[in-house]
This record gives structure tokens, sequence and C-alpha cells, in this order.
């Protein structure tokens, strides 16, 4: 099985931040690398627990990803922007 999930890295301190927003699950090291690196293994687990626990299939749906075949993939925006609000 592929799955694949989209990450965003932000600079927070002294530490990089990695996210995958779809997942909901971040990770952090003291360079981009690691928390590339750091990030993947904490999706890892996530994705095993889930297995372990048979709910794998419902977690990425409801999480927006599509099966195709054998790969999972995350949904794609036809558009994306930032939004400032003034309140």
């Amino acid at each position: 099985m592929n799955i694949s999930v989209r990450i965003e890295i932000f600079k927070e301190g002294d530490v990089y931040v990695a996210l995958s927003p779809e997942l909901n699950v971040s990770s952090f090291g003291e360079t981009i690398e690691d928390a590339k690196r750091s990030v993947k293994d904490a999706i890892e687990s996530f994705i095993e627990e889930c297995e372990r626990m048979g709910t794998l299939e419902d977690v990425l749906e409801e999480s927006g990803f599509s099966k195709i075949n054998n790969s999972w993939r995350p949904r794609k925006p036809i558009a994306e922007e930032d939004l400032a609000l003034v309140l």
C-alpha cells in the first residue's frame, strides 16, 4: 500500500515544526531535514497504530484521502490562498 501525504514546515523559535495537516500529525527537529525525518516517523507510527486497530481506511477516508488502485492520495485543492480577516 502507498500513501501520499503532504507536509508543511514552519520555523518556530529555534526549531522546525513539520505538520501533516490532513492527518493532524506533527513533529519537530533542529533542522528542516530533522523535522522531515521526525514527522515521517510520527506518520508511520500513526498509520501502524491505525492498522493495528483496524481503522486505517476509515481514518484516511475521513481525512479526505481517496484510494486509487493500491494507493491513497490526499484531496487536492482547486485553489489555495491566504485570507485576512479584520475583526
